[in-house]
């Protein structure tokens, strides 16, 4: 197994404070400008960077992460062309983990086997697939484990005592708890529900919880921090992007900088939340 994901946050822990998990859609608005948002997010202060993988029927998306990905394949962009980013960005950073999240359509088109091989090759460190559940765990998250990726799970406010072993059995990296029941992005999650849901998840596992959907801002991230080991952002990034984008959806002069100014907002709400350091 991939030891980046596990050395940052243990990282993390040693410096006493949650991981900024930061979240854009490959290909968006174009490649070059793709590639070149992800390598600034972690110097804007991200942790552990996840790569949207483009798809058409996005189920688990709101508006602002399926238009990103409606652009992304606009322009061509396609699994094949992910991974090369990918490859492309681990030429100058060999430390920050990278998680690919999508779905299953583009990953069975692109053949599982071949998938995980060229995927592993270009510096991938685990998967988000949100439409494969527990019961297809032979589909891909058990031949990704064979092959060194972690599969991360997805948990959710439904997600019961009964249900949560199933959810977190042959989870590797981290546990994503989504904070609402809804799409990305759509709502403000309520904090207090979301420290006590997290509490919850960690009786059941060892892994680190991140907490994702609906954070928007520096005040957010230092709300979800308070209890979890991690926060994730993605649309409020999307969001900052396409704010910057022409009447032709094309990149401008401010398109990077709008979204590492909400990255490093982002980290200094992380960062303004002590918690207990490692020992």
């Amino acid at each position: 197994m991939t030891k980046r994901i596990e050395a940052r946050f243990e990282q993390c822990r040693a410096e006493g404070r949650a991981a900024l998990v930061t979240y854009v859609m490959a290909g968006d608005p174009d490649p070059e400008t793709s590639l070149e948002i992800l390598k600034s997010l972690p110097k804007a202060g991200a942790d552990i960077v996840e790569f949207g993988l483009p798809f058409t029927d996005p189920m688990a998306d709101g508006p602002a992460i399926q238009a990103a990905g409606l652009r992304a394949l606009k322009v061509g962009q396609d699994t094949v062309k992910t991974l090369d980013l990918i490859r492309r960005f681990r030429a100058e950073d060999q430390d920050t983990p990278v998680i690919l999240m999508g779905y299953f359509n583009p990953i069975y088109v692109y053949g599982v086997d071949r998938f995980l091989v060229d995927a592993k090759q270009t510096g991938v460190d685990g998967l988000i697939v949100v439409d494969l559940p527990p019961e297809e765990d032979d589909e891909l998250c058990l031949p990704a484990l064979k092959a060194g990726l972690a599969f991360i799970r997805l948990a959710t406010p439904t997600t019961d005592d009964k249900r949560l072993p199933a959810v977190l059995s042959n989870t590797a990296g981290f546990v994503y708890y989504v904070s609402i029941t809804g799409i990305t992005g759509a709502a403000t999650p309520d904090f207090g529900k979301v420290a006590t849901a997290v509490e919850r998840i960690k009786r059941h596992t060892p892994l680190p919880v991140v907490v994702g959907f609906g954070v928007k801002s520096g005040a957010h991230a230092a709300a979800v921090a308070q209890g979890a080991d991690g926060v994730v952002v993605g649309s409020a990034l999307i969001d900052a992007l396409k704010s910057t984008l022409d009447a032709e959806d094309c990149a401008t002069a401010g398109t990077i900088e709008a979204v590492t100014k909400l990255v490093k907002e982002l980290s200094e709400g992380v960062r303004s939340v002590a918690k207990r350091a490692a020992a």
